[in-house]
């Protein structure tokens, strides 16, 4: 399979189908994976990649988009860069900001978050930062119900919707909507942690075509025309997750039927019925706990 195509962005930028995260770090070799892209997270400021490759040379080369988690001058500024390809908004609900706090919280333990701003007006805010610090604009975390509430005061429609989704957590309906709009499906957890990449379908997938369950999975994604974003801080995983299979239509089909609408992501910051400080009717989705594994993102 053919991993450096591209998608089109509904702004006639492109993005490469495969980059990989480094929320956590990333091998020194990084460059020596030919990675096309790169997602940025919390952890990447303070990260040995961060300190030796985020230069205006090794930009060159590279998709790099980022969430919001602080604004984009400070991301530019960390990463030593003048711009971004991708900015997104990184969740729906707007958490009360405290610059040496990146997780304030409320006495029972939930995220503390505002009512008094809403995305609608970050995204505004957004729309005026393309062509000067960002070549475009998406979201993450977003459901169908607040993609269009977005809608009825957005003027740009969003490159991306970055979401988690993997053989357990297919999101037909969600992907179907967004490709109707279109906005690009951005994978995170992609291969959906060891309880996925275990299930007996996909090790006998990976038997089939010789590749490990991680291929098999990241092979499902680009055959539904998403793009995915599997975390990957070692060179050989980088190359590793470049040769992909081409799976059979019935293959594809196979792994999509794996779908328990269960989330793997985010289990840690569920606290009293809320996500990340919104409820479970804010969100449009539901907080399953018949799959205990605790992850951050």
């Amino acid at each position: 399979m053919d991993v450096s195509r591209t998608v089109t962005f509904n702004n006639g930028d492109s993005i490469p189908v495969l980059g990989f995260g480094v929320w956590t770090g990333m091998d020194p070799e990084v460059q020596r994976g030919s990675v096309e892209w790169i997602q940025t997270a919390i952890n990447v400021r303070k990260s040995l990649w961060e300190r030796r490759y985020a230069s205006l040379a090794f930009r060159g080369k590279s998709f790099l988009f980022v969430p919001n988690f602080q604004s984009l001058n400070e991301n530019l500024e960390s990463l030593g860069m003048n711009y971004v390809d991708l900015f997104l908004m990184h969740w729906p609900q707007y958490v009360v900001y405290e610059k040496d706090n990146f997780l304030p919280k409320n006495p029972d333990g939930t995220v503390r978050v505002t009512e008094e701003r809403n995305f609608n007006q970050s995204w505004e805010v957004m729309e005026k930062l393309l062509e000067k610090k960002c070549k475009a604009i998406g979201v993450s975390n977003f459901s169908i119900k607040t993609l269009e509430k977005l809608f009825t005061t957005a003027k740009i429609i969003p490159a991306v919707n970055q979401i988690e989704l993997h053989p357990y957590l297919v999101q037909e309906e969600l992907v179907r909507y967004c490709r109707g709009k279109g906005i690009v499906v951005v994978a995170y957890t992609p291969t959906g942690l060891d309880v996925v990449r275990k299930d007996p379908v996909i090790i006998d997938l990976a038997e089939k075509y010789s590749a490990t369950p991680t291929q098999v999975i990241l092979a499902w994604h680009l055959a539904r025309g998403v793009v995915a974003v599997p975390k990957s801080a070692d060179e050989g995983r980088q190359k590793e997750n470049r040769k992909l299979p081409v799976l059979e239509p019935e293959d594809v089909k196979r792994i999509s039927g794996l779908d328990k609408n269960v989330r793997l992501c985010n289990k840690a910051m569920e606290v009293n019925g809320t996500l990340w400080g919104w409820t479970c009717e804010q969100l449009d989705r539901a907080l399953r706990d018949d799959i205990q594994i605790f992850v951050f993102w």
